[in-house]
């Protein structure tokens, strides 16, 4: 049993979704999830799709040639397809704070994660210790100013050697460069507490206590150029109030944080995430 999945968007137009499941069926595919979403505002039509076939002949890179010559050009897909028994490879970058890594390591330990970690990355030396515990690589890259440049290629050259796919930055404290986004558009998964940008600078949850917040929250989003202005794939928020101490608060944020950071790698892990204009289109 081979299991695919499709993204596919392109111009509103009719016929996208009879043309795309007659090919299926013509090919001897069981489709078994399709959802789509139209933007009426920008006009864009968007699909995922999950088929299943028996065959074990069944080749992805002819299948997807194929797709290609039948319908990409008649209906201009931008489209991606995947074979779902192929885990995506994910980099995780940290600096010293640990707790998204642990949480992110107990999901993957426990299975949780549909995903593959070739190695955790580093401008610090605290966290290895965590890495070696969860049986996992670590590299120590450190970064100053004079050196960033040197560092960025040396994260470069071991996303490659070991084919990444993604990367997470579980609160990893340096600005990503262009040379990073440029080789993974929207492959870079980030994390922030939601008081962006109220509350900035290295203590927002001091800042947010002062003025006596009443909500706090936190955002996951791809890295853009912009910085923090990326797409966005997942947040929450829980309600504070006057009785909390900053402690309270940075423990429920961190709290957040775990949990939308986790939420948006299982949707990209997935291949449940489309980007279009700087906005995303999440599907169930």
């Amino acid at each position: 049993m081979h299991k695919i999945t499709l993204l596919i968007h392109c111009k509103d137009q009719p016929g996208i979704i009879a043309s795309v499941t007659n090919f299926m069926a013509l090919n001897n595919g069981n489709i078994v999830y399709i959802d789509q979403h139209v933007d009426r505002e920008q006009n864009i039509f968007f699909m995922r799709l999950e088929c299943e076939f028996n065959s074990s002949a069944f080749s992805i890179e002819s299948f997807k040639e194929l797709f290609k010559n039948a319908l990409v050009d008649k209906f201009n897909l931008k489209w991606r397809m995947y074979l779902a028994d192929r885990k995506p490879r994910m980099a995780l970058f940290v600096s010293k704070y640990d707790h998204c890594l642990y949480d992110i390591l107990g999901r993957y330990n426990s299975g949780e994660l549909n995903l593959e970690i070739p190695f955790i990355l580093s401008n610090h030396n605290d966290l290895e210790p965590i890495a070696k515990s969860f049986k996992i690589p670590f590299f120590h890259v450190p970064v100053a100013k004079a050196t960033k440049q040197k560092a960025e290629f040396k994260q470069l050259e071991l996303l490659e050697s070991h084919k990444v796919d993604f990367i997470v930055l579980a609160r990893y404290m340096q600005i990503v460069s262009n040379l990073l986004i440029d080789k993974f558009p929207n492959k870079i998964i980030n994390i922030h507490h939601s008081f962006l940008p109220a509350f900035v600078g290295a203590k927002p949850y001091h800042s947010a206590y002062k003025r006596g917040v009443k909500i706090i929250g936190a955002t996951s989003h791809y890295i853009t150029e912009e910085l923090d202005a990326g797409p966005i794939i997942e947040q929450d928020v829980a309600h504070v109030s006057h009785s909390y101490s900053i402690k309270d608060l940075i423990a429920k944020g961190r709290d957040l944080e775990k949990i939308v950071l986790s939420n948006a790698i299982k949707l990209h892990a997935n291949r449940k995430v489309m980007v279009f204009n700087n906005k995303t289109v999440i599907f169930s």
